[in-house]
């Protein structure tokens, strides 16, 4: 009985400091296995996913310096730490910044591992999330902070309805877009989950590409098409990245031979978009790129 006795003292005294841990511990499962991490983590390293930790509030220590760029919020992140290159960030800069969390989109478990050494790390690879909602909503549970979460997305609801109800009201609904890239050598189209304007012109204003190339288009997300094959994929409508839209005129385009027989370029329904505002695709650039799109498309 003495000795049941020290085991169930020991337990208790022992039992103080776990659970005390454990109620400020949760774990999380991820694409590498179960992760413990805070419930409420004050220093965040956000390798990806910004824009959603952004919209709730939870602004991070430290992110990659292309991130830093993104003008769709750069002011929000005055003050934050630059950890390096975007898919390549220093160790040494995440370890000075003293994280109790890092949120990355890695799939590499290399990389993945080099930074829960660090800190807890959780890992959604990109294509996991498939658009705002289930972003926002993701991170809003992961931080316990899921009544800013539902706030955010309300308002991010009725702005996105507001936008495709001017759209609605001058685009024929049958009309088809596309959404592309100019590379130095060739063409890129892209998906509804790419970046390039793909979230905002499928998933926010319900658009569509053409329905001969909508299954393998919205299947690979990216392809690559030689100016030959560039007429069997254009719809109705063009959103055109370009490296400098000063250089890439609507003018210009009509003056190329391929280009220029294209019916969309022919009537002026093409948008010519410089890279850097197009890249992104966090919820934030999603939103004001699809009011963007909208202004365009309402004119």
């Amino acid at each position: 009985m003495l000795v049941l006795l020290t085991v169930l003292l020991a337990a208790c005294g022992g039992g103080n400091n776990g659970g005390e841990e454990k109620e400020n511990a949760k774990t999380v499962t991820t694409a590498f296995g179960d992760i413990q991490i805070p419930t409420s983590p004050k220093r965040i390293i956000a390798d990806d996913y910004v824009g959603s930790l952004i919209a709730l509030d939870a602004i991070p220590v430290g992110t990659p310096g292309l991130h830093l760029k993104n003008p769709y919020y750069v002011e929000a992140l005055e003050g934050v730490a630059d950890i390096g290159e975007y898919g390549n960030s220093s160790p040494e800069k995440m370890m000075e910044l003293d994280p109790d969390l890092i949120i990355t989109a890695t799939d590499d478990p290399k990389r993945f591992e080099q930074m829960n050494k660090i800190a807890p790390t959780i890992s959604v690879p990109y294509g996991d999330l498939k658009n705002a909602h289930e972003e926002i909503a993701y991170f809003g549970e992961l931080l316990g902070l899921e009544d800013k979460a539902n706030a955010w997305l309300k308002d991010y609801d009725e702005r996105i309805a507001a936008a495709k109800q001017r759209v609605d009201a001058v685009i024929q609904p049958d009309a088809t877009f596309t959404i592309l890239e100019l590379g130095d050598k060739s063409v890129w189209a892209y998906g509804d989950n790419f970046g390039r304007g793909g979230q905002p012109i499928y998933q926010s204003l319900g658009r569509k590409p053409r329905a001969d190339v909508a299954e393998e288009l919205m299947e690979k997300q990216w392809m690559e098409l030689s100016m030959e094959t560039l007429a069997g994929y254009v719809g109705d409508y063009i959103v055109l990245t370009v490296g400098d839209v000063n250089e890439w005129t609507i003018d210009k385009l009509k003056a190329d031979p391929i280009w220029g027989s294209l019916a969309a370029v022919k009537q002026n329904q093409v948008y010519i978009w410089q890279e850097e505002r197009s890249w992104y695709y966090d919820p934030i650039a999603v939103l004001s790129q699809t009011e963007e799109l909208a202004d365009w498309l309402a004119k």
